[in-house]
């Protein structure tokens, strides 16, 4: 199968993920109501937004993702504010952490294919001045869990277990497994 996938995502860091692959694709983010239901578990959290995702956007080929962070049980999200941002960075200083990614591939006419990938991050230790500094940076602001391991906010991550592009936001290893599972040409498949 050789059709254009479709990203069903705004999210910058899917996009070049799988473009660095030189994976043709289309962005065409999908709008859903990302709520966490009272009571649902942060998997079941993942695997569901990422399938309604998948879901909204038309195409015969669709990848659509979800990312939480979670710790203590809580999904720490995209901060609101600076000093969101602070809080999330502070309930992260000195512990380690758990980032879900929920993926699903739909395929028009076809099944519909799901997984939840998991990955444990350890963070440093943060002092209140380098957590103003880091927050001061901007780079907290839009980013699940106020950091981004691909980017400044990779000099707190301590150790990570299990997949490192899971965190930035989509677990290739897996994602490419579910392409080749339904057809999909893979860009070491030949044309």
């Amino acid at each position: 199968m050789s059709a254009t996938l479709t990203l069903a995502s705004a999210s910058p860091r899917r996009r070049e993920l799988l473009e660095s692959l030189g994976l043709p694709i289309e962005v065409r983010p999908a709008h859903t109501d990302e709520a966490r239901r009272p009571g649902e578990p942060a998997r079941e959290y993942v695997a569901r937004v990422a399938a309604e995702k998948a879901r909204a956007v038309e195409g015969a080929l669709v990848l659509a993702a979800d990312t939480a962070v979670v710790v203590d049980g809580a999904i720490l999200g995209k901060p609101g504010s600076a000093d969101d941002a602070r809080r999330m960075l502070r309930a992260l200083s000195g512990r380690d952490h758990e980032v879900l990614t929920g993926v699903c591939l739909r395929v028009r006419g076809g099944a519909e294919r799901g997984l939840v990938v998991s990955s444990a991050v350890r963070f440093a230790r943060l002092t209140e001045a380098q957590i103003d500094w880091y927050v001061a940076t901007g780079e907290p602001l839009d980013k699940a869990g106020a950091y981004a391991v691909q980017g400044i906010g990779g000099a707190f991550v301590r150790e990570v277990e299990g997949s490192v592009t899971n965190i930035v936001g989509l677990p290739l290893v897996e994602t490419l497994a579910l392409l080749a599972e339904v057809g999909h040409l893979l860009p070491w498949s030949g044309a």
